[in-house]
């Protein structure tokens, strides 16, 4: 008997590549929207909204298990209006009924599980929750009978508990403070938090599942430069370190996984977030500048072949995301068993494997039984470079050849193999970052493929996610662009084009960067309370909220606060550091009462305090000397600077529109010339690299 092709419900004409895997579910969903809260209302019923991604392997999970199934869907139907929301592409909900969820529980993640009335006041909330009771997790069989009772018999208690969770969370006291409760002694005790958290075995600041949080090395690489405390320094090289040689890091096809699920980094959540990517391109960028170690590079490099081999669309832009799961296995596509790779490699190649992964601890070895030796496995340093190229009786050269080599070989293989799904929507913010980590990575290892990547994607977005009047548009997927954008959107966007001016001076770019900045402070700047609200106009959901803590990725405020400052110090528009000002007094309470978790707001107190500069080049961009003067800048760790190309033989009306103060710069004895300010106080001009490195240090 043929097998009854599903039908299709409300999402299937959504261009979110999650919501289209729920698009056939028997559970009749709906998008958010008008729609369904009107038949919310016009029904009588309860909302059951659940937000999710598309790479999320528990939302596929509960999917499977209980939004695939009849019976569930059933109850659910009957009982409710069932909302889906993309989390990634509606960042504004998830937010709001993210905070829900941790107040109501204590805890947060996906899926999430929110239980509403039709007006949209929450007054349950939950992560993942199966099918029947397991584990002291209620079922959604009994979770669902339970909601339906009481909204039928005791709805006015169940109205009071939303009206209460809703006014808590818009009662929230906003706390103003002095500029002044934010110095260089909270940076001094940010720093003694981050040693009281850090992992001297393994590197990283948290226990189980481990995240690598690269702004929290932002700031200690920072730290290490205002302070010259070595421990700073040691902190950042050991997680980066520990990160390249462990699980997380892909280290056949190159690009890390979301988190590790051990203190050893050695067995990764198997994910891949384009904003991991782009984060950990500048934390190693940013290491190399600082150490020169070459491992750092090699890993940036790394990372940026991976982006821009899997993640890259047709036009430029960057994809969002590939899944933990496949042939519905949770890291099947990345891991090996004993017996693939000895097949697979030479016996010379399976040995060097062998020591440097640890694959005859649980593999091919004289006691292993056959579960051990079929047991699937990540790729993980076991050792260093260094003492397995000893007991191979190698050069740690010849050694990294060999793993090239092989790494390369399995690469070929593995791609024969059905791989995890790709969510290819594009998200603007994201690109903004990657943008950033792209141009950073030229200017810095000076590879102009870098850059023009940089520049193709920000053309992309120019063209079709920013309109000629500033604003930008959230999602494009399938030719389309859509959802007004968020806080986000801006700040990471406004920062990938500030990097590509530093990366290719084309003032193009800063004036794209200004547009952007005056329509985010026209339609999100809080005038009376200070700080960028996260959306543009208030939603009617539950309330206009502003993202300070720096989670996963840096808070909005956090990013905007440092483009504020390095726009004020290249345009000498003293506005933007005035804002920048205000934007740190509003929350310096709120920072103070826990410093580590604003690791990346406090860098623009870093910047406030100094060391900063001003560097104007005055010479002839394709000129030797300015190459020359352009390399020892960009390769110096200078975090609070920023740096002005000047032609001396262009037109001078090109540039005063941006740079007003710019007329009076020109060359000493027809040479490629340098001035530097230096925390307000501009030093004399110089014309060789030596004179400009004592400058620099």
């Amino acid at each position: 008997m043929a097998k009854t092709k599903p039908t299709k419900n409300k999402l299937a004409s959504e261009p979110s590549p999650y919501l289209q895997q729920h698009a056939t579910n028997p559970v009749q969903w709906y998008a958010w929207g008008d729609e369904a809260f009107i038949q919310a209302t016009q029904q009588d019923k309860p909302i059951f909204l659940s937000i999710g991604y598309a790479t999320c392997h528990w939302c596929h999970v509960m999917a499977k298990e209980s939004f695939e199934d009849e019976e569930v869907a059933r109850i659910l139907n009957d009982s409710f209006i069932c909302v889906k929301v993309d989390r990634e592409e509606r960042p504004d909900l998830d937010n709001i009924y993210m905070k829900v969820c941790q107040l109501l529980t204590g805890s947060g993640g996906w899926p999430l599980t929110i239980i509403m009335t039709p007006d949209k006041k929450p007054f349950f909330a939950a992560t993942y929750i199966p099918k029947t009771p397991r584990f002291g997790l209620i079922g959604i069989l009994q979770l669902t009978e339970q909601i339906n009772r009481l909204w039928r018999t005791q709805r006015d208690r169940l109205i009071t508990s939303a009206e209460e969770i809703t006014k808590t969370l818009t009662s929230t006291p906003f706390l103003k403070n002095s500029l002044q409760q934010l110095d260089s002694h909270s940076l001094e005790q940010t720093y003694e938090q981050l040693v009281a958290a850090f992992d001297e075995q393994y590197g990283g600041f948290s226990s189980t599942p481990k995240f690598p949080t690269p702004h929290t090395f932002f700031f200690l690489l920072r730290y290490w430069k205002r302070t010259k405390n070595t421990y700073a320094l040691t902190m950042v090289e050991r997680t980066l370190e520990h990160l390249r040689f462990g699980g997380i890091f892909d280290q056949v096809g190159y690009g890390f996984h979301r988190y590790a699920t051990d203190r050893e980094w050695n067995k990764p959540h198997f994910e891949k977030m384009l904003y991991d990517q782009a984060l950990l391109i500048l934390a190693y960028v940013e290491g190399f500048q600082v150490t020169r170690n070459p491992l750092y590079r090699q890993t940036a490099e790394e990372i940026i072949t991976y982006v821009l081999r899997e993640m890259t669309s047709a036009e430029g832009g960057f994809f969002t995301a590939q899944d933990a799961d496949s042939e519905g296995e949770e890291g099947k596509f990345y891991t090996w068993t004993a017996e693939e790779l000895q097949s697979l490699l030479s016996s010379d190649d399976f040995r060097i494997c062998s020591t440097l992964f640890g694959i005859a601890e649980k593999g091919i070895n004289r006691d292993a039984t056959p579960s051990q030796a079929s047991h699937r496995r990540i790729l993980s340093y076991r050792q260093s470079l260094e003492q397995s190229a000893h007991l191979l009786g190698l050069t740690q050269e010849q050694l990294t050849i060999k793993i090239r080599q092989i790494t390369k070989t399995l690469y070929e293989i593995r791609k024969k193999r059905i791989p995890p799904l790709k969510d290819d929507k594009i998200l603007s913010d994201w690109n903004g970052l990657m943008i950033a980590a792209l141009a950073k990575a030229g200017m810095v290892f000076d590879e102009k493929s870098f850059l023009k990547a940089a520049e193709k994607a920000a053309g992309f977005l120019k063209k079709t996610m920013i309109h000629s009047t500033g604003q930008i548009l959230h999602r494009f997927r399938q030719g389309s662009a859509g959802i007004a954008g968020f806080a986000d959107d801006y700040a990471f966007t406004i920062w990938g084009f500030l990097e590509l001016y530093q990366g290719t001076f084309d003032i193009e770019y800063l004036q794209t960067a200004l547009a952007l900045h005056r329509y985010y402070i026209d339609h999100f700047w809080d005038r009376k309370d200070k700080g960028f609200f996260f959306s543009e106009s208030p939603d009617s959901a539950v309330l206009r909220t502003k993202e300070w803590y720096d989670g996963a990725i840096p808070s909005a405020n956090s990013i905007s606060a440092i483009n504020l400052l390095r726009l004020s110090r290249l345009t000498a528009e003293t506005k933007y550091e005035a804002m920048a000002a205000e934007l740190l007094c509003s929350v310096s309470a709120q920072v103070a009462s826990a410093l580590s978790g604003y690791t990346c707001l406090l860098n623009s107190m870093d910047f406030t305090l100094g060391l900063s500069q001003e560097i104007i080049v005055v010479g002839v961009q394709d000129d030797a000397d300015t190459q020359k003067i352009l390399r020892e800048i960009r390769q110096t760790f200078l975090p609070n600077s920023v740096v002005i190309l000047l032609s001396p033989y262009e037109d001078r009306l090109k540039y005063l529109t941006v740079f007003p103060f710019l007329s009076s710069f020109g060359q000493m004895d027809k040479k490629t010339t340098v001035y530097i300010c230096t925390n307000h106080q501009c030093q004399k001009p110089v014309t060789e690299v030596q004179d400009l490195k004592e400058l620099l240090s």
